[in-house]
């Protein structure tokens, strides 16, 4: 059977729309090896691993493990482990990083303040502080989830880290197994589909300078997918790389007989500008393996851009 990556290639799938949605990123180390559902099938208690999984629900807020890139034999437990958390809202975004020798104390974040925006539990429960070193660089590499994440994925973290790219860690799940080697990039959440070395370190070196780097974009996790397609499109019409002038004013679907045609997704900038972007949101066609694991065809949704439009500044609301 071909790999899922191949198929998508092949049939050239937009990624642009694809990105896993999360207002807040979540990252404990784990070394040693994953299974498919990391937080109860690695290393990490299994128990601990459910009651973060209940905690974060319906928060926004992501978690996933993380290890350097390497090797995986069993290291035993860590004595100390590394611990970021991140929140990729324009207006808002930070990156705190801590470590602990008891992985238990994440049960006393506050969640759903994490997943708002608020970082206060974070260096409360964990001693934590911004990061102010290199941002992140996460590359999927979880082969128990998807064989391509690990045939790819791994050799992408390795050949990263050998050339001395800073913040590079290893990474449970991102989504979209397709698209791999698949990395996002903290703390603004952007995240790359297909990614190669240059693209990576380009991207790294665009946070450095507040830019975004749309080569390969699948899109800011801090929006969903329909906003994700709408800022990459209207930063490619305007021009406007920057990062954080950009946010998702509003997102409203326009129905016809009870069905959603498309939906108008509305782009404010940080100067007053507004665009009104139209994304359809369609199945990919024909049907495709998703994911190497996945024993059936499935048709993943994808977002195209209709159309830019950018409003007068007197333009009421619709």
């Amino acid at each position: 059977m071909s790999r899922c990556t191949t198929v998508s290639r092949s049939l050239d799938e937009p990624v642009s729309g694809t990105a896993a949605t999360a207002t807040t990123w979540l990252l404990l180390e784990q070394p040693g090896p994953w299974g498919a559902k990391a937080l109860t099938s690695s290393h990490l208690d299994p128990v601990l691993g459910r009651a973060l999984e209940a905690a974060a629900e319906g928060t926004g807020v992501r978690i996933a493990l993380i290890r350097r890139p390497g090797r995986h034999a069993d290291p035993g437990r860590p004595a100390v482990r590394q611990v970021y958390a991140a929140h990729t809202v324009p207006g808002r975004i930070w990156l705190h990083s801590a470590t602990t020798r008891d992985p238990r104390r994440l049960l006393g974040l506050d969640f759903a303040a994490l997943g708002a925006g608020e970082h206060r539990s974070f260096g409360e429960a964990l001693d934590g502080r911004p990061h102010r070193g290199d941002p992140l660089a996460l590359v999927c590499t979880n082969g128990k989830r998807d064989r391509c994440c690990a045939l790819l994925g791994r050799p992408l973290a390795t050949e990263l880290a050998a050339s001395g790219v800073r913040g590079v860690w290893e990474v449970t799940h991102l989504g979209g197994h397709r698209f791999s080697p698949t990395v996002l990039v903290l703390p603004y959440g952007y995240a790359y589909g297909r990614a190669e070395a240059h693209t990576v370190k380009e991207a790294l070196h665009g946070v450095q300078e507040g830019r975004v780097v749309v080569e390969g974009c699948r899109g800011c996790s801090a929006w969903e997918r329909p906003g994700q397609a709408a800022e990459l499109a209207v930063r490619s019409a305007a021009g406007e790389y920057r990062m954080g002038v950009l946010s998702i004013v509003r997102t409203q679907a326009v129905r016809a007989e009870g069905e959603i045609l498309h939906r108008e997704v509305t782009v404010g900038h940080a100067d007053g500008r507004r665009w009104r972007v139209t994304v359809a949101e369609g199945a990919s066609l024909p049907p495709r393996p998703e994911s190497c694991g996945a024993g059936v065809l499935g048709t993943p949704a994808r977002m195209d851009v209709l159309s830019v439009r950018e409003l007068r500044p007197t333009a009421p609301e619709a």
